[in-house]
């Protein structure tokens, strides 16, 4: 049975709508086909269309074999890559270092 989709967030949509927009004006600048990419990145054109649309369905390695054919497999190293957040949270389990006293 095929598991069902999760729902996004408006937020979390729009996301995935301007990234599709972006691979698909990524490959309009390449004056690449729908049916060239499509074939270079071993999909078919339909799920193609889906990357474009930015549809949730699509898995990732999906839209990474995309941006492998289109030359901009480096912008996924960006992704995370600054997670000011995730650092903050973890000095703050830190241990503080104490002073030993004088004796």
């Amino acid at each position: 049975m095929p598991s069902k989709p999760s729902t996004l967030f408006p937020s979390e949509a729009q996301l995935l709508i301007k990234l599709g927009e972006r691979l698909k004006m990524a490959r309009l600048r390449r004056k690449l086909s729908t049916a060239t990419v499509a074939a270079r990145a071993h999909i078919s054109r339909m799920t193609l269309y889906r990357v474009e649309e930015g549809l949730p369905a699509v898995g990732i390695g999906v839209y990474l074999r995309v941006l492998v054919v289109l030359g901009l497999e480096s912008d996924m190293e960006l992704v995370a890559a600054d997670d000011k957040l995730g650092r903050k949270l973890q000095d703050l389990e830190l241990p503080t270092r104490q002073r030993a006293r004088k004796s």
